[in-house]
């Protein structure tokens, strides 16, 4: 009785020991993992969170940033109310949302290739870096060239056009009506690349067993892309929408390039608008009020889509 008293009080003392030294080391573990991701908390603080403040802070405000912090006139509401009555913010939200069909088109066409070039293509790698090259390409470089081949009176497509027989073919960047669309076809056209790239890795994750189950069963290819393909390839899809809408809202170097938002603003986005009021027009407290629209804006699309996966994407 004497010994086994003893040696409780020691197996107690040692476990005491032991959880003292796991806590210890658990407690080095977690320095050595905020020490890693410091910097980019610090990255992020200062290119982002503050940024976003900043914007919040100065839409209530009046300020030519030229002029210095001195400067800076607090106007309450009257940025929101003059947003409220400023027609181009409204044409250009209104190109931001037609703007957006460019995801699900960009997606499709992805796809498409993803599946004719990962089953019945040789030479995968060679057909991935010609269609992942526009995308990595300078956008300037693709501006000027799809600039050329819009050409209303020298332009490949319409001489195309002309020798089908089409006397009146678009004018495309310089037309009111075809301006947006053609920037648009040329966004899917430079996107197709990295979405092919994404939704590839993603079809070679899908377990070939599936599909030789499904053949067994009497599957038509149909009836495996429907069942099979399209559910697993849920995950890489929604990311693929979420970052997208996230793009189109962000567009803005091949507009400046090639229509600087024009004609008549028909190709103007939010975040050229914004560009223009605060580093041309100098109105910085107002250009913070279309930035935190748009970050509201963005924040609730992310949001909805956030939710409404549970109901179609399969993990």
């Amino acid at each position: 009785m004497h010994t086994q008293a003893q040696a409780e009080p020691g197996a107690s003392s040692m476990s005491i020991r032991k959880k003292r030294r796991f806590n210890k080391n658990r407690l080095f573990e977690n320095l050595y993992g905020y020490a890693f991701i410091f910097p980019m908390l610090v990255g992020v603080s200062i290119m982002t969170l503050l940024p976003i403040l900043a914007s919040f802070f100065l839409s209530f405000t009046e300020w030519n940033f030229l002029l210095g912090f001195k400067r800076i006139d607090f106007i309450g509401l009257r940025n929101f109310e003059r947003l409220l009555a400023d027609d181009i913010f409204w044409k250009s939200l209104t190109n931001n949302v037609i703007f957006m069909l460019v995801v699900p088109a960009t997606l499709a066409f992805s796809l498409l290739l993803a599946v004719l070039i990962n089953k019945y293509v040789y030479f995968k790698d060679l057909f991935k870096v010609i269609y992942f090259m526009p995308y990595i390409s300078s956008i300037v470089a693709v501006a000027m060239v799809w600039q050329v081949l819009f050409h209303p009176s020298f332009g490949p497509v319409n001489n195309l056009l002309m020798s089908l027989g089409i006397e009146n073919p678009p004018k495309w960047l310089a037309d009111v009506n075809f301006a947006l669309p053609s920037i648009m076809m040329i966004t899917i056209w430079v996107s197709i690349g990295y979405n092919l790239i994404i939704y590839i890795a993603g079809l070679q994750n899908i377990p070939p067993e599936l599909y030789e189950a499904a053949e067994i069963d009497g599957a038509r290819p149909a009836q495996k892309f429907w069942n099979i393909t399209l559910p697993l390839l849920s995950p890489t899809t929604f990311f693929l929408l979420i970052t997208g809408l996230i793009g189109t809202f962000k567009v803005f170097d091949v507009i400046q390039v090639l229509t600087g938002g024009g004609p008549a603003n028909s190709t103007s986005v939010v975040v050229f608008h914004l560009y223009e009021t605060a580093f041309v027009h100098l109105k910085m407290g107002y250009a913070s009020t279309m930035a935190l629209v748009l970050f509201a804006t963005i924040f609730l699309i992310t949001l909805i889509q956030w939710y409404g996966q549970r109901k179609w994407v399969n993990y």
